[in-house]
């Protein structure tokens, strides 16, 4: 297909132009992880917990007011990866962080 070339989008159910419907569809396949106040995060964003967590497994509790540094989205619009020293493999909701 060419720039010139138009497809037809079956959910809207209009003819668009290749390179937007190419757009559109990778945006789509994009998922939003949004903090407990509404912040979108990112890769590499640093949070701060907003309650205390127990942590399974490693006999440890998170305190509120912890900051973590260095985040990254899982593909689970609820879950991110985080590293803490002593803990491997932190899986944190971001219902419990909060954006710096």
């Amino acid at each position: 297909m060419t720039d010139d070339d138009y497809v037809y989008d079956e959910e809207t159910g209009e003819w668009l132009p290749a390179a937007d419907l190419a757009a559109r569809q990778a945006v789509a396949g994009q998922i939003e992880v949004r903090d407990s106040v509404g912040n979108i995060l990112m890769d590499g964003d640093q949070v701060t917990l907003i309650k205390d967590l127990d942590v399974k497994g490693a006999g440890q509790t998170l305190k509120r007011g912890t900051v973590i540094k260095a985040i990254r989205l899982t593909g689970d619009a609820q879950e991110i990866d985080c590293k803490f020293d002593g803990i491997k493999g932190l899986v944190l909701r971001a219902e419990f962080v909060r954006k710096r």
